[in-house]
């Protein structure tokens, strides 16, 4: 088991840092008002905020022991986090100690990383990368997930990992675009590709009796727009089997604890369309630095065919650029209608080091076999009816 007072007598990683850890809940939750400090002075996104896993660790996985390594300069000053977890997983019996992100799990957490101070990126990361190596003996597998693919977390651990089994795999393609706030909102139209349907049915919308859109951002308000999400999040995703992306009263309740929290810090953006005094689109978004994150959306399928959804997220486009943002930001998937509102993407991807156990090799072993054997799955459903059930899947995700 991995003490704080072993992490403190580990090599330092560098003369001016001094690296530890937090290893338990309680000490996680004093952390909030340094975790911000340290989160402004940072380039790390927003699913690496303290609002966001501090109630992942309370919601999703309780029974996770955090394992947040720290760096501290002379002064005693935060100036590195690396958000990590400790859990035993069993494969086929045998048991295996994987480090993992924090928020890597059930909640759609995109460019989970070190955060450091701007500048100090690859001497922070090279620090915590050192340290895991002096602990390999307490770790099987190192499974860091969802990075941006440019991080230089990427290239610390391939280098300080050199002589170990290092793995990169790509993740996710995440649509995006960059905005520029002296530019007019109709300019902007006419360089997507739902100009003409955007314009027609808002100005169809608009002639409604109570027509409105709401924007929530105050900590003591979202109780009934996240009620409102939380419905059309679930009816837009029901005819499809349900949503992958908000699954089970625990994540709904992370939720509700992460918005709130997001809210205080003034990061939350909930959007809710009303027709008539009647909810029927909402999107859930996250204001980080100079970005907006759209982070989920939801809406009455009754309301399908006049493209409330549509409106909708062009509406979140008209407020981020007056509000000056200069980047918007869809995380993770490629849905249709994501592509014709955006032209740039990014990727992520995952690291995965073995500290040499038997235990660490089997984990992926295990892994790819059964990656194999659900391949071979597919293999025998007829071709045809794979491809409907593609079709089914991509008309019934783009937004109308």
């Amino acid at each position: 088991m991995i003490r704080e007072d072993e992490l403190r007598q580990g090599p330092r990683a560098a003369q001016r840092l001094d690296v530890s850890a937090v290893g338990s809940l309680s000490a996680l939750a004093g952390m909030r008002a340094e975790w911000n400090a340290l989160m402004d002075s940072s380039h790390a996104g927003p699913f690496n905020s303290w609002e966001w896993l501090y109630p992942w660790c309370r919601r999703i996985e309780p029974g996770r022991r955090p394992l947040v390594l720290t760096a501290r300069d002379a002064a005693g000053t935060l100036v590195g986090l690396l958000p990590l977890g400790l859990e035993t997983r069993r494969v086929t019996g045998l048991p295996v100690r994987r480090l993992g992100f924090l928020g890597e799990t059930h909640v759609g957490s995109d460019y989970l990383d070190v955060v450091a101070r701007r500048g100090a990126e690859r001497e922070v990361a090279g620090a915590f990368a050192r340290m895991l190596v002096a602990l390999r003996e307490e770790w099987d597998v190192l499974d860091l997930t969802d990075l941006r693919e440019d991080s230089v977390t990427v290239d610390v651990l391939r280098e300080v990992f050199s002589g170990h089994d290092v793995r990169l795999s790509e993740r996710y393609v995440c649509p995006y675009d960059v905005l520029d706030p002296r530019e007019p909102f109709d300019v902007f139209l006419k360089r997507t590709g739902r100009r003409d349907n955007y314009l027609r049915r808002r100005k169809w919308l608009e002639k409604q009796e109570g027509y409105r859109i709401e924007r929530t951002e105050a900590p003591g308000e979202l109780a009934g727009p996240m009620t409102d999400f939380f419905r059309l999040h679930s009816a837009r995703w029901a005819e499809d089997g349900g949503s992958q992306g908000i699954k089970g009263t625990g994540v709904e309740s992370f939720h509700r604890d992460a918005t709130q929290l997001l809210a205080e810090r003034g990061r939350l953006r909930m959007y809710t369309m009303k027709v008539g005094g009647q909810a029927v689109a909402s999107v859930y978004g996250i204001v980080h630095g100079e970005r907006f994150v759209y982070f989920q959306s939801g809406y009455d399928p009754a309301w399908r065919n006049r493209s409330v959804g549509l409106v909708l997220v062009g509406e979140t486009f008209k407020d981020a650029m007056e509000a000056g943002l200069t980047e918007y930001d869809f995380l993770r998937g490629t849905e249709t209608y994501k592509s014709d509102w955006v032209s740039k993407q990014r990727r992520t991807v995952s690291v995965r080091v073995h500290s040499g156990t038997r235990a660490g090799d089997w984990f992926t072993r295990a892994e790819e076999l059964a990656r194999k054997g659900r391949n071979a799955a597919k293999q025998l459903m007829p071709g045809t009816w794979v491809e409907k059930v593609r079709r089914f899947r991509r008309r019934r995700a783009a937004v109308n």
